[in-house]
């Protein structure tokens, strides 16, 4: 069994801080469930471009308020506490932190190794090394 506190990730590696949001990587691919799972804060008033063509994402927001416009068809979802999207088409958006901040909780699949950031395109790399 693996038992794990959020707290324990803060000031450690595995929290990652952008200008645009805040990650907490609480389960990684080195745990071995086969997904990864992250608390995540998206900063207010920020904008991230976002297309991950090598993983799928599902997010359920927690706390805050935020929105998201697909890039495809520009539909713009709000976000705020309850609601769960999931690009399950690789779907290229931007997520943009509202007036207060969005606490979301994120699943990976495949799992991260708990290092990738955005690139210029908004892609996590499809493998990055293992943290040791």
């Amino acid at each position: 069994m693996i038992v794990k506190n959020v707290k324990d990730v803060i000031g450690t590696d595995q929290e990652v801080v952008t200008e645009n949001w805040l990650s907490r990587r609480v389960l990684l691919k080195k745990d071995g469930m086969g997904f990864s799972f992250h608390e995540t804060i998206i900063f207010p008033g920020t904008e991230t471009h976002i297309h991950y063509k090598n993983h799928l994402e599902a997010v359920w927001c927690v706390e805050g308020d935020g929105e998201i416009e697909t890039i495809a068809d520009g539909k713009k979802y709000a976000l705020g506490p309850g609601v769960v999207y999931a690009l399950d088409q690789h779907d290229e958006h931007w997520l943009r932190g509202g007036k207060e901040p969005l606490r979301v909780i994120c699943v990976f699949n495949p799992p991260i190794t708990g290092k990738e950031v955005h690139d210029a395109d908004g892609v996590y790399p499809a493998e990055v090394a293992d943290a040791v």
